[in-house]
């Protein structure tokens, strides 16, 4: 059994973030979301070199999203006991690994394969990040050290895809996927150097998905949390027929995806000022905001500076939701955190899916300015859930109820704490 490794003595020490690694964190979000949504970007010359149809060669989307909902509970148990720092080198380097295969090969079913591993690692890398982050900061700044990591995410999908479409556009699609590989080689060195090593407990409970799931409050956030990405991906997939249909010009579509992915960046900062200290009442905010703006998009949103002020308010909370979603379930968790967050990679992708699937059924039977309305309704949904889960789910922070409130998050703070 590995020793423990010992944690600094001073308080300063103690007290600072380590901002080296949680950007090599950042970085690495960031590179996995490019990865994620690349081939969507460069759909038709992908076709093309690898000599299939454009619907075929989405399957190297599809296939990466659905081996996450398959494999990654299993991979997550099998893969507890390696050191997360290790675990997380090696999976970036799976990442550049996978890019390069696809980069290289000439068969698509070898490219399918490639981008299968880099699923994996993909969802592994998910469930990990979080909590490996909640072990190497203070309990109470555990939020803001999360929302740092996380605008990795909103960067990928405000720039990382846009910008390896048109690397792909001016260099060839092959170049973007091997650029990746080689950024992902190059974070997986810095990952080595800067991540600091956290190892398990010798006394810790194994991981164990049933217990992490009868931990209380742990089903409401692995439902709540995926409500809100369906909802998003049910409009967000299907944002250019509703601009076309309400009158927008074709412009508004490239400016509404910069608009959402900005935003996202704004609600993250925002979330990582108050994700610690009134997540709750923010939570209930933002996700209320976010209803509304849906809900008011086929009113106002018919004007482009309606649909401009909308999209940001729907941006900018669903980039804050995420940073309150990750801080619950570490919280819900508990003991069980790793496998908690296991299950919510899961159950977001489920909700991803899902969410496309509705948009189009909400397409097809309403019409693409209702679009916007349908998803609403899972939101609407999520915020009773967020309500109802005052006492273990959603609990007031310290600064919300006041010692009441810091009497109920005393715990999850606890539980919160590195584990070194």
């Amino acid at each position: 059994m590995e020793p423990p490794v010992s944690s600094p003595t001073s308080a300063t020490a103690r007290d600072r973030l380590p901002f080296g690694a949680l950007l090599v964190l950042a970085a690495i979000g960031f590179t996995a979301i490019t990865t994620e949504l690349l081939p969507s970007g460069l759909l038709p010359q992908i076709s093309a070199g690898l000599n299939v149809s454009e619907p075929v060669a989405g399957y190297l989307t599809a296939g990466y999203a659905a081996i996450i909902v398959v494999a990654v509970i299993p991979a997550t148990m099998l893969l507890a006991r390696v050191p997360r720092n290790v675990l997380l080198v090696v999976l970036v380097l799976t990442f550049a690994i996978s890019n390069v295969l696809v980069g290289l090969v000439s068969d698509f079913g070898a490219a399918l394969a490639a981008r299968l591993v880099g699923g994996l690692a993909h969802g592994v890398l998910w469930s990990t990040m979080a909590p490996f982050v909640a072990r190497i900061v203070p309990a109470h700044k555990v939020g803001k050290a999360i929302a740092v990591v996380f605008t990795g995410n909103s960067l990928g999908l405000a720039i990382g895809a846009p910008v390896g479409t048109a690397l792909g556009g001016l260099l060839g699609w092959r170049a973007s996927f091997l650029i990746l590989a080689g950024t992902g080689i190059l974070l997986a060195a810095l990952a080595l150097w800067l991540l600091p090593t956290v190892r398990r407990i010798p006394d810790a409970p194994r991981p164990s998905l049933r217990k992490a799931i009868g931990q209380p409050g742990v089903k409401i956030v692995a439902v709540a949390w995926p409500l809100l990405l369906m909802a998003h991906f049910a409009l967000f997939t299907y944002i250019a027929p509703f601009i076309r249909e309400a009158g927008l010009p074709d412009y508004a579509i490239t400016l509404s995806l910069t608009v959402l992915g900005a935003s996202g960046l704004v609600g993250i900062w925002i979330a990582g000022l108050t994700v610690d200290s009134r997540p709750r009442r923010s939570l209930l905010i933002t996700t209320a905001a976010v209803a509304v703006s849906m809900l008011l998009l086929p009113v106002l949103g018919v004007t482009l500076p309606g649909a401009i002020v909308l999209m940001a308010v729907w941006g900018a909370g669903l980039g804050a939701i995420g940073i309150y979603n990750q801080s619950a379930i570490l919280r819900a968790g508990r003991d069980y955190k790793d496998a908690a967050n296991g299950l919510t990679v899961l159950t977001i992708q489920v909700g991803i899916t899902i969410g496309a699937v509705y948009g189009a059924a909400a397409l097809t039977t309403a019409g693409p300015l209702l679009v916007p309305v349908a998803a609403a309704v899972p939101v609407a949904a999520a915020l009773v859930m967020i309500l109802a889960g005052r006492r273990h789910a959603y609990p007031p922070g310290s600064r919300e109820a006041g010692r009441a409130g810091h009497q109920s998050t005393e715990p999850a703070a606890q539980d919160a704490l590195p584990r070194h």
